[in-house]
């Protein structure tokens, strides 16, 4: 006798169950294929790319240079958004609310927003809700004043600092970047006590620098403005003196082993096609030959980070790590 197609299904399995789920399966390829589709055409419109900072700074005119030089290669225009708060988390985190991506929101990623969740509870983690798409350079961090400012070294600060405790003034962008941090830590390693400010922007504080509304600057971006003559630089949170200020010692060659490693790329939010994110690399690769781009790296001390998708998500991932060992250094508390 013949038996019926469906007497092998387990008990309680109807057709109707049988048909949802060939339904669902024809759904989920069909979904397939129309992400492939997507894929395939990307880009069909601008992708805009999210900078946690206002307008004016450093990383404006890098990251701006870059993509202009990117959107040739890719054929379509990266339209650069200013969106900044929390010390340059609140852009990028932004990412985060936006659910899977499809590749035409970016956002720049640098350590703060890494070390954010050790700082204060946030509903996102930089380890699982970002993709990373490309690493593009390293930031030098310096301790700069205005050339008629009475320090000539870092020396010379840090003993008027000791006999003027919390009368000068340091700023930085943002009250917990890693600038900041290691400003705190260089303070309590030589016991002195600064006045630290907090500024939304590197063009902000550097205003007020060369206007001596400020007395030192602890934070990158300091290049062009002592190129012309306007700051003078006292010393580097960096492993070796930076090739274009020779005369320049490092703070761990005055004997405080800090040094500061600060690299910022490209994220998109979570779930970005592999395929995508390949295209999107090859046109942000190439912007990056740019010579206007590749000048500007010169004139704000910065060092090439080009780093792959994997490569970047890696880092992220051992940073993470790194930044909750460097608080706990530090007797940090948790909001």
């Amino acid at each position: 006798m013949q038996t019926s197609s469906f007497s092998s299904a387990p008990p309680g399995l109807t057709r109707r169950a049988l048909g949802a789920g060939a339904l669902a399966a024809v759904g989920a390829a069909a979904l397939g294929r129309h992400t492939a589709a997507l894929a395939a055409e990307f880009p069909s419109k601008p992708i805009t790319v999210i900078l946690p900072f206002p307008p004016g700074g450093m990383l404006d005119a890098v990251v701006r240079a870059m993509l202009d030089a990117a959107s040739q290669e890719i054929g379509q225009p990266f339209v650069l958004t200013h969106r900044a708060g929390a010390g340059g988390v609140t852009g990028t985190a932004s990412l985060t609310t936006m659910g899977e991506a499809d590749g035409y929101t970016l956002a720049v990623m640098h350590n703060t927003v890494i070390r954010q969740p050790h700082m204060i509870k946030v509903p996102w983690d930089p380890r699982t809700d970002f993709s990373y798409v490309i690493g593009m350079a390293g930031l030098a961090t310096g301790i700069a004043v205005a050339t008629d400012a009475p320090w000539k070294s870092l020396a010379d600060l840090l003993a008027d600092a000791k006999k003027r405790p919390g009368e000068i003034s340091w700023g930085n962008v943002g009250s917990t970047s890693i600038n900041r941090i290691y400003a705190e830590r260089l303070a309590r390693a030589a016991g002195v006590k600064f006045n630290f400010i907090p500024f939304k922007g590197g063009n902000e504080q550097l205003t007020a620098l060369i206007g001596r509304h400020l007395d030192v600057s602890g934070d990158p971006g300091f290049g062009a403005m002592a190129m012309g003559g306007k700051v003078r630089v006292l010393a580097t949170f960096t492993e070796e003196r930076l090739k274009r200020w020779p005369a320049v010692p490092t703070v761990k060659e005055q004997g405080y082993d800090l040094v500061i490693q600060s690299p910022f790329g490209l994220v998109a939010p979570k779930n970005l096609d592999p395929k995508i994110s390949a295209r999107l690399q090859t046109a942000l690769r190439k912007g990056m030959e740019d010579p206007t781009y590749q000048r500007l790296l010169s004139d704000f001390d910065l060092a090439a980070w080009p780093m792959d998708s994997a490569a970047f998500r890696a880092y992220a991932q051992a940073q993470y790590t790194r930044e909750k060992q460097m608080l706990d250094e530090v007797g940090f508390k948790p909001e």
